[in-house]
């Protein structure tokens, strides 16, 4: 169902304009606003580096390792699954990586700054895009599954997020979610990036179970190389060390397949059962109870 942000009235069907209240969302871009204001001032992340970070991704070993992952969460945890939103979907790296495993599941992408979606909508032609605030969706009950992937550690009311994805996901659906790990790792690239907090196991666990939703699996990932990224933090410390936002993907191609191997290995692990304590990253599926109640 779509969901009228300004009366709150729940409709069906493909258009936007409520039923009960004529209103309808501008479009900016060519895309669905409904949060206009935000449009281009993309909170945590400057959208000028929408352009860039498309082109690096798709041959980064951490944004190539983090797409087998959510795939094969998908998967493993949500076989039957038959729609999906990913809410702050940037270029839509994540999407074409859903797309090409699971081509019949039906996607909706969302993202605050209408310049992630441009690219999105070259990536990924057949999903629907919409620009959105997190803290306010625009559905209820509409989604088997619902992604957000290092998203929510750029909004302060995390919280509000994470009820806001409950709701939009039909009884017995599925939420995924991938969050930086470890306070202790903090440095000007968090700060840079927009980023209000590094995640604790305990804290992102309790967070989604205050939100109505049954955790199902937790795992750290990034584990192996949780040495080199302490380092690498540290280095960010340093009072005159120069800050570039993309410099983390601009590495030698042979580091890159070094890295590669290193969480694919990693990932064998995980899929074997192995939950790892501590990582980078940490990667929580959680379900909705079918009970309304429960």
């Amino acid at each position: 169902m779509r969901l009228c942000l300004r009366c709150r009235t729940t409709f069906g069907g493909a258009e936007w304009r409520c039923p009960n209240c004529g209103a309808e969302p501008e479009r900016i871009a060519g895309f669905p606003a409904f949060a206009p204001g935000l449009a281009r001032g993309a909170e945590g992340f400057d959208p000028a580096h929408f352009a860039e970070l498309a082109r690096l991704e798709a041959g980064n070993f951490w944004f190539r390792g983090r797409n087998s992952l959510i795939a094969w969460a998908l998967a493993r945890y949500f076989p039957r699954a038959r729609s999906m939103l990913e809410v702050g979907c940037g270029t839509g790296f994540v999407l074409a990586g859903v797309a090409e495993s699971r081509p019949a599941l039906r996607l909706t992408g969302s993202e605050v700054a209408t310049e992630g979606l441009a690219f999105a909508a070259q990536r990924v032609p057949a999903a629907e895009l919409v620009q959105m605030d997190a803290r306010h969706i625009p559905f209820r009950e509409e989604f088997d599954v619902a992604g957000a992937f290092d998203v929510i550690e750029h909004i302060e009311d995390d919280a509000a997020v994470l009820q806001e994805l409950r709701a939009a996901l039909a009884a017995g659906g599925g939420l995924m979610l991938t969050v930086p790990q470890h306070p202790a790792l903090w440095s000007r690239y968090d700060a840079h990036a927009g980023h209000v907090r590094r995640y604790r196991r305990s804290e992102l666990r309790a967070k989604v179970a205050a939100a109505g939703l049954e955790v199902v699996r937790m795992t750290s990932f990034v584990s192996l190389l949780l040495p080199l990224m302490f380092l690498s933090r540290l280095a960010q410390r340093a009072p005159d060390a120069r800050y570039d936002p993309l410099a983390e993907l601009r590495i030698a191609p042979w580091l890159n397949r070094g890295l590669d191997a290193v969480l694919a290995a990693e990932r064998a692990l995980i899929r074997a059962g192995v939950s790892f304590p501590a990582g980078g990253s940490l990667l929580l599926v959680a379900r909705k109870p079918h009970s309304a109640h429960a």
